[in-house]
């Protein structure tokens, strides 16, 4: 009697239900997760130390106060609206937006003063914008 041999079959390990068990435990972990919808960050304005410029003549220099009122190259404007600021940045610069824009905010000036500063910079076409900032008064 000849009996016919059966074939071996190759034996190894299906991942297909493994997969699946991790995927459910990103799913888990992600719906289980809370989220913090309000962060509080103290935040220090920044300090740089490095060498000075030299000042150049012309300049578009913007100066803001604790309170939000703007000064264009010395000149105070009459309120701190943006189509006033913009208005006082288009005649200091007289088209010419390749000259540089410095802007000098207090450090209790709100953040929207500031960023309504650049904003106008942009809208008018100033590539050339820099924030002042102060020296550090102790070595770290």
């Amino acid at each position: 009697m000849k009996f016919k041999r059966q074939r071996s079959h190759e034996v190894g390990v299906d991942l297909t239900p493994l997969i699946d068990v991790v995927f459910l435990l990103l799913i888990f972990f992600m719906v289980s997760t809370t989220f913090t919808s309000q962060t509080q960050l103290r935040v220090d304005l920044p300090e740089a130390t490095g060498v000075t410029a030299e000042a150049t003549v012309e300049q578009i220099d913007v100066v803001i106060d604790a309170q939000g009122n703007y000064a264009v190259n010395d000149r105070s404007l009459i309120n701190n609206r943006r189509e006033t600021l913009q208005r006082a940045v288009e005649e200091v610069a007289a088209g010419d937006t390749g000259l540089p824009y410095i802007i000098t905010a207090d450090a209790q000036t709100p953040h929207e003063y500031v960023v309504r500063a650049m904003d106008v910079a942009g809208r008018l076409g100033f590539a050339r914008l820099s924030i002042t900032t102060r020296r550090p008064t102790d070595e770290r």
